[in-house]
């Protein structure tokens, strides 16, 4: 029998744009990759809801963010038709210097190629957020509502800094030839920055390990993560994705639409200072919402019952239907 989530996956269908001969990235560079991917799911007519999350998503919505994007969920695939797309770089793509602005542009081809001229909420969560306020900023007249979860306006230092690291980290084992081992560490890092020490310290016990070197209980569990991972990207995929996020600069002032702001006190990638900053910033504050959790950065994977009811009252101001007849 097939899995649930199979079956959530099967009831979309891709949906794909061509990128013109003449698309060229903010740096003046050029991708390799000939089309923009996205996945659509849930209601003929529903009102179009773009969601986007960390540089690890893609278009599998009902995948990476199972208990939010499904039939009954908090986004709602009874109700609304979902749109998410897979972000470029692609994994074999040499590296290049590519913006949220770029990633905002490349959504937008994608909407044209649906004749879809306006979408009706966008929901982004870390480097998906981002990528919300910049298309919100660069295409107002076509967008509603906005969610940003643990995401603000700009990057912080604290969190270029340890971006950085994991960037040099992948470029040294990439050029020693051993890529999947750094990136595997430069997994074990990024986790470290993810989740708070509050949690480390629930979770695992202090008891060293029998010799210098040895990996202590907190260790086995940053290793496994970074085995898990260590084949799901490239280096220059995720150099080029981490510094895409070190560049996101957009003036909330520029943030026109009704803007919901939900950020955690605990996040060390972003602090709630700019959450704050940013909701204070923009013209049309819907909400702020900041809360404590013990999950920091990724909370928005963690903590259902609050993201629920956020996502819930965000898309309650959205219309029963709309006349598009495209089919998931």
């Amino acid at each position: 029998m097939a899995s649930s989530e199979t079956l959530e996956e099967t009831a979309g269908r891709d949906v794909h744009a061509i990128l013109p001969d003449d698309f060229r990235l903010e740096s003046g560079q050029r991708l390799t990759a000939t089309q923009v991917v996205g996945r659509l799911h849930g209601a003929a007519n529903g009102p179009l809801v773009v969601v986007a999350g960390g540089i690890s998503s893609g278009r599998f919505a009902t995948r990476w963010w199972s208990w939010a994007v499904k039939a009954g969920g908090p986004v709602d695939l009874n109700r609304v038709r979902v749109l998410a797309f897979d972000l470029l770089p692609g994994r074999d793509e040499p590296g290049v210097t590519i913006t949220t602005a770029d990633q905002a542009r490349l959504l937008a081809l994608l909407l044209d190629a649906l004749g879809e001229p306006r979408i009706d909420a966008f929901v982004g969560a870390s480097y998906g957020g981002c990528i919300g306020l910049a298309f919100a900023a660069l295409f107002p007249e076509r967008i509603g509502e906005l969610a940003v979860i643990s995401a603000a306006h700009r990057a912080h230092p604290a969190a270029t800094a340890v971006r950085g690291v994991q960037r040099r980290l992948l470029a040294f084992a990439r050029d020693c030839g051993r890529e999947a081992e750094g990136i595997a560490l430069a997994r074990q890092l990024a986790m470290t920055t993810y989740r708070t020490a509050d949690e480390f310290a629930l979770r695992f016990s202090p008891a060293p390990p029998d010799a210098a070197g040895d990996p202590w209980p907190v260790c086995d569990y940053l290793i496994a993560r970074g085995a898990a991972y260590a084949e799901a990207t490239s280096a220059d995929r995720w150099i080029s994705l981490s510094d895409s996020l070190d560049r996101h600069d957009v003036d909330p002032r520029a943030v026109r639409c009704a803007l919901t702001v939900i950020g955690f006190t605990s996040d060390t990638l972003v602090p709630i200072a700019d959450s704050r900053e940013l909701a204070a910033r923009v013209p049309d504050l819907r909400r702020l919402i900041e809360a404590p959790s013990i999950f920091g950065h990724d909370a928005f994977l963690k903590e259902r019952e609050l993201i629920g009811r956020a996502l819930h009252d965000v898309l309650s101001y959205l219309p029963a239907s709309q006349p598009s007849e495209i089919a998931a």
